[in-house]
């Protein structure tokens, strides 16, 4: 990869566009959507040959709160109510108004995807996210992220909106404190120059650029990588060049809960749902209660960096509404015994160890990791993964203000320079502890949306 560089504009540009995306995963396709909406002539440029990016590997939950769709199902919830969550669980390290700004614009988003561009959005009303205080994560029917990428990218192929893939941005033309466009690296090795009067970074974050990771978050750096291997971090480079304001870059999003070694997504609703994770000893090591981003660091701290998931037919009745975990059960990842004996053997776990952690849950009490259990007990057939840790996308990234523009390191805007998503800074606070379920894509729609929407006056 050339290292992203910002230059002087070219005398002349191959093209020139209006409003320029670069990035067709959630946030892009999104803010195209609100751009075109606005009367504005769009390009998309996506570096893979199809647009998935980060989204396509996620659950494909965004939450939202007050939506029409919560109403219809009775569920009671505010941006007030949501925005505290959001700051609860980042221990209050979030800049409060970019909080209530996505807190408050959460619902109309998804009342627009629902109701102007058709998807079929409905919320998930049979377990609870860690930390969130109502039920507000919005899905598709599969409840997977590639649907979700998928629906969007049909939703900008009926308006027209042009995506041209195969395209990666190398460098920002930049030049008397505003942008001029970019160059892009093509298949056939040429590099092609594109003019804007506005650019939306929608280019993700930089998990998959291992120097970037080993700099800011060595604590994961050992984790599975399960992002999208083209986050390289341009945002943050560029921003690094131009003086751009950038903040919270040790945060991120893990998971503590991929199988093992196959790769694949388990719902963290195994755990919520009464669930336990133990280690190679067959004894539980933590809080798990505390969520599923956290829970990389735990695991990996294990003997082998791996651990086991252990619920029942019960809770796997409520995971299957996810397509990862049908998957994952169709591999033979998922492990199913009759007895807790027979599934140590198979998830070659010692018995007596399995046994007597399982027994140890209390019945509507709390443990001692400080986790309290509702009143339903796990029970035969009994089910096990092997997990281990991985880091997913990384939440820090570019300060923006309330119009989604770039802010100086002066707290400046950069009058036509956008960002949202994963290229710019999350409500996560500084690390993994202050991920609430479904921040990324929170401020992917709904960055993307505000961007999109905007007018460079």
């Amino acid at each position: 990869m050339t290292a992203p560089t910002v230059e002087a504009p070219p005398e002349q540009f191959d093209l020139a566009v209006e409003t320029l995306v670069i990035g067709a995963g959630a946030c892009g396709l999104v803010a195209a959507l609100s751009a075109q909406e606005a009367g504005q002539e769009v390009l998309v440029i996506e570096a893979d040959a199809v647009p998935s990016g980060s989204t396509a590997l996620s659950a494909g939950l965004v939450p939202a709160a007050g939506t029409k769709l919560q109403k219809s199902a009775g569920i009671a919830d505010s941006p007030a109510s949501f925005a505290a969550d959001i700051q609860a669980k980042a221990h209050g390290e979030n800049d409060q108004a970019l909080v209530d700004l996505l807190a408050q614009k959460s619902a109309p988003v998804i009342n627009w995807l629902t109701q102007v561009h058709g998807l079929p959005f409905s919320v998930v009303d049979d377990f609870d996210y860690p930390g969130h205080s109502a039920r507000r994560m919005h899905g598709l029917p599969t409840r997977s992220g590639s649907e979700l990428i998928d629906a969007l990218r049909s939703a900008a192929e009926r308006a027209g909106i042009d995506i041209i893939c195969e395209r990666r941005a190398e460098a920002l033309f930049f030049e008397g404190g505003l942008v001029h466009g970019i160059a892009a690296h093509r298949p056939d090795g040429e590099v092609e120059t594109i003019a804007c009067k506005r650019l939306i970074l929608a280019c993700n974050g930089y998990g998959g650029n291992r120097n970037l990771v080993v700099r800011y978050m060595p604590e994961i750096e050992a984790g599975l990588w399960f992002g999208h291997d083209g986050n390289r971090g341009e945002a943050v480079l560029w921003a690094d060049q131009i003086g751009a304001a950038t903040e919270h870059l040790g945060a991120y999003q893990g998971h503590g809960n991929v199988a093992h070694p196959h790769g694949i997504l388990i719902t963290w609703a195994t755990m919520t749902e009464g669930g336990v994770q133990v280690n190679r000893l067959g004894k539980r090591f933590w809080n798990e209660a505390k969520g599923y981003s956290e829970a990389a660091r735990e695991v990996l701290s294990q003997p082998g960096g791996e651990a086991f998931a252990i619920f029942d037919a019960r809770i796997a009745d409520v995971a299957r509404q996810f397509e990862d975990f049908k998957r994952a059960e169709a591999q033979g990842a998922i492990k199913t015994a009759d007895t807790l004996d027979d599934l140590a053997r198979s998830l070659g776990l010692p018995a007596d160890a399995l046994e007597n952690t399982i027994a140890s849950i209390p019945t509507g009490g709390t443990d001692v990791f400080g986790r309290t259990f509702g009143a339903i007990r796990l029970a035969p057939p009994y089910c096990g993964v092997r997990v281990t840790g991985a880091l997913f996308h990384t939440q820090g990234g570019l300060c923006v203000d309330k119009t989604a523009r770039v802010l100086t390191r002066e707290g400046v805007p950069i009058a036509n320079l956008y960002a949202g998503g994963g290229a710019a800074c999350g409500v996560s606070g500084r690390a993994d502890s202050g991920y609430l379920s479904g921040n990324g894509l929170l401020a992917a729609v709904v960055l993307g949306r505000i961007a999109g929407s905007a007018v460079t006056s």
